[in-house]
């Protein structure tokens, strides 16, 4: 009698947040799945609150940057956060994929990737109480590592999922709440931090990344709730397959390779967002106010910015990784001119909170207009092939850039390795003006 009353109350849920009285009328998944569908729409969604949450408090941008400056580890050791952190989850996915195909109900690597990321992140909460410099940052880095990969496996696992249990006509609906409870959670965790800022730094960080430790566990818990029908099995293409075919794709489409010569160029936003938030506690007081501040800035940033990018993007990709790349850069360059200058005012959190919300709106286009500008560059018959190389190739490079502005930063200072991703970004820029227009193209 219970569990009819939780089924009937995640239906209820579901028929009022979809608006969908006729839950159980499907076009593209089994009339099984369809019955189950409302109660998989609601566990999903609170699957990805607690990973959005997870994802903000234990974030490589904002979060471990200030936990490396709390252990006072070298400055090179934040240009890896976001290389270690993106090209664990990329450079796999071919692999993954394939290990991930043979298994009847792709739930469990879901839920295994997501304890994974719990374990990673309560690791790292002992680190930020017992670790300390050299050795406390290497620490971070390989746990960081760690739960990359965990990362990869769960995303995979979760789009997969995604397709068999909830039908082609609500699946943007989920997405739509989905992004919603993003937003909120980024604002919580803004606010929680703020109200934290006066507590020591390390004891307070702890704090967030055991909550962090939390939220994929509940993620790995929704995931293993779920009431997921047996799938295909058979019929994944070899990864090396897949790989020989892009590389020809590289080889043979121009424009192919010009834009992931312009999304390579354009990790400069990425690569230079830890940099900031560094910046930005060496002039908070040694408090997490400051970081509250970034959080806040980062969610409404970013909830504000993603619908102007996507109005555009409708017209030309293209256009939007330029002017978001023409708008990091110059956000990066009023960064770099703040590092130099003398005055006063300027050794506050606050400059450096301004030029953050900047650099989130034109990460937000970057990342907005190359997702839709390899769509639709592609066809229907090799999308999934480009998306996969591009994937790919970006998790070598990001490797690369982020030893070599590591290098910078410990031979010539941060400031150099600051200048050397604006002009990455301005470069960019210009090779996204000469692609051509992939929304006009047939």
């Amino acid at each position: 009698m219970a569990l009819n009353s939780v089924d009937d109350s995640l239906t209820y849920a579901y028929e009022k947040l979809a608006n969908d009285e006729d839950s159980r009328a499907c076009r593209d998944i089994p009339e099984s799945a369809c019955h189950q569908q409302p109660g998989n729409f609601i566990k999903q969604l609170i699957g990805s609150l607690g990973n959005k949450l997870a994802d903000e408090l234990a974030s490589a941008r904002l979060i471990l940057p200030w936990l490396l400056g709390a252990l006072g580890a070298p400055g090179w050791m934040i240009g890896l956060l976001v290389p270690i952190r993106e090209a664990g989850s990329l450079l796999p996915q071919l692999l993954v994929a394939a290990f991930i195909r043979p298994l009847p109900q792709r739930k469990y690597a879901w839920a295994v990737g997501s304890l994974l990321q719990s374990v990673s992140a309560l690791a790292l909460s002992l680190i930020a109480l017992y670790g300390s410099s050299s050795l406390g940052g290497g620490l971070v880095l390989a746990v960081l590592a760690i739960l990359s990969l965990a990362r990869g496996i769960t995303s995979i696992a979760t789009k997969d999922v995604l397709g068999k249990t909830i039908d082609k006509d609500r699946r943007g609906r989920l997405l739509g709440w989905s992004g919603s409870l993003a937003g909120a959670a980024t604002l919580i965790a803004g606010v929680v931090i703020v109200l934290l800022g006066n507590h020591p730094n390390r004891s307070a960080l702890a704090v967030l990344l055991a909550i962090a430790a939390i939220g994929w566990l509940l993620n790995a818990l929704c995931a293993l709730w779920l009431k997921e029908d047996a799938g295909a099995t058979q019929g994944g293409r070899n990864a090396l397959t897949i790989m020989g075919d892009g590389l020809r794709a590289l080889r043979t489409d121009r424009n192919f390779l010009m834009f992931n010569l312009c999304r390579t160029l354009l990790l400069g936003s990425a690569l230079s967002l830890p940099y900031m938030a560094l910046l930005a506690q060496q002039n908070s007081d040694e408090n997490l106010k400051g970081l509250g501040v970034l959080i806040l800035i980062s969610g409404v940033a970013g909830m504000l910015a993603s619908p102007v990018w996507g109005k555009q993007a409708d017209q030309g990709s293209h256009r939007v990784m330029r002017n978001a790349g023409l708008l990091a850069a110059a956000a990066l360059a009023l960064v770099t001119l703040l590092t130099l200058l003398p005055f006063a005012w300027l050794h506050t959190v606050w400059p450096y909170a301004a030029l953050y919300a900047v650099m989130m709106v034109a990460h937000a286009g970057i990342r907005l207009g190359r997702k839709a500008y390899v769509v639709n560059l592609a066809g229907r018959d090799n999308r999934a092939m480009y998306v996969a190389m591009s994937n790919t190739t970006t998790g070598i490079m990001l490797l690369v850039l982020g030893v070599t502005i590591g290098w910078v930063t410990h031979g010539l200072g941060s400031t150099w390795a600051l200048l050397l991703l604006t002009i990455s970004l301005l470069l960019a820029s210009l090779l996204a003006h000469r692609l051509p227009n992939a929304e006009a193209s047939p």
